[in-house]
């Protein structure tokens, strides 16, 4: 499959003539082939599957067909574009899809990025084949949007290793990950100075949880750490560093999250616009009627400045240019406020059809309204932006 640009030549050396964040003839052909691909290899597991579990034969299928290989090349650098394209042409034929390819991105990148060798050759190849399901474990019942006051306790345990004490929650692939990307307070009362990033297999003894129930079925669920032993070699880059781990692995999916959100709502679009043309109302199709097709304009500017929005903050992210976690958050927040609406105003185009259980708009519907929650809530995003612009 072809590669991304290089970040540091956009260009690829050569006059493209191509406006910018627009994507290469290479890029676009790889987008359509990944949806061809999901809509019929993927699509079909995960209508198969039981909702609200680890749907292992698809992640397996992600492996198969070298997806989640595209998560850890071969150089160790993740390139946001690439990850971006993934999450949204998968996100336009099968959520589940985009949801189980990203959620292995998320929980594994800490340790590709700061994890031992020992970490990343006991893990990367079995996640990259499709046979492990890893967790980013760093919500709480008490810190979700405010990371840094997460309490999870680290507590000293003979000379170098320590026992967690307490509780992660809306954990993504919980309770049935392989292994848990866990962040947990080594120092008291340090804020996000004082926090380790441990990797946790299953197994482990005083480890339980639970999976809860949302409002679309996915598989996240309750972690509870009853005096689990960690030691040294369970430890992710730096002990007390572990808050620069976990920022760096969500400034880099943050834009794919809104990657997510503008597949949505593209396919949101679509189904509006084939509805529009087939329906017909007081005589004539709906797409006819000016209220409808001025709604229909309105989704789809909003969608394409979604979509540059995204692109340029994933290529901000690939050049290291400054600034890049405002570029982020506004990819995220944008994004995802955008999808929610598109597909809302396209349920209000199909009528009540749209509000049966099992259409396609139904499904968008609960699966869009978490993306302004998760990676940071709508609401953090702002702050971040209205903070960078001081600085």
């Amino acid at each position: 499959m072809p590669s991304a640009q290089d970040p540091k030549d956009p260009s690829g050396g050569r006059p493209s003539g191509r406006a910018p964040f627009s994507l290469t003839p290479e890029q676009r052909a790889w987008s359509a082939s990944l949806r061809t691909l999901t809509a019929r290899r993927l699509r079909p597991l995960a209508d198969a599957a039981e909702p609200g579990r680890v749907n292992r034969p698809l992640v397996a299928a992600l492996g198969e067909h070298g997806l989640l290989e595209r998560l850890f090349p071969a150089d160790g650098v993740l390139r946001a574009v690439d990850l971006c394209l993934l999450r949204e042409a998968l996100a336009q034929e099968c959520t589940e899809a985009e949801t189980a390819l990203a959620l292995q991105g998320l929980g594994t990148h800490p340790v590709a990025q700061a994890g031992t060798e020992a970490q990343r050759d006991r893990w990367l190849p079995e996640v990259a084949a499709g046979r492990a399901v890893a967790a980013f474990a760093l919500s709480e019942p008490e810190a979700g949007s405010d990371a840094a006051a997460l309490r999870l306790r680290a507590e000293p345990a003979g000379t170098s290793g320590w026992t967690l004490h307490g509780a992660k929650q809306w954990i993504s692939n919980a309770p049935e990950a392989d292994f848990h990307t866990v962040f947990a307070r080594t120092r008291p009362d340090a804020g996000a100075h004082g926090i380790t990033a441990f990797l946790v297999p299953a197994g482990r003894p005083g480890l339980g949880g639970r999976p809860l129930h949302m409002i679309a079925p996915h598989p996240v669920g309750l972690l509870t750490f009853d005096g689990v032993p960690v030691g040294p070699d369970d430890v992710i880059g730096e002990v007390d560093a572990g808050f620069r781990v976990a920022l760096r692995t969500l400034d880099l999916f943050r834009p794919s999250v809104g990657a997510f959100a503008v597949g949505m709502a593209r396919a949101a679009l679509r189904a509006a616009l084939d509805h529009a043309a087939e329906r017909h109302a007081f005589g004539a199709p709906l797409k006819d009627l000016q209220a409808v097709s001025h709604r229909l304009a309105d989704m789809a500017t909003r969608t394409e400045a979604a979509s540059l929005l995204v692109h340029s903050a994933a290529g901000a992210y690939d050049a290291g240019e400054p600034g890049v976690a405002a570029r982020s958050a506004m990819a995220k927040l944008y994004a995802t406020e955008t999808a929610q609406d598109v597909i809302d105003a396209a349920i209000q185009i199909h009528g009540a059809r749209a509000l049966e259980q099992g259409h396609l708009l139904e499904h968008l519907y609960r699966e869009v309204r978490a993306t302004r929650i998760y990676e940071g809530a709508t609401e953090v995003q702002r702050t971040i932006i209205a903070r960078e612009l001081y600085r």
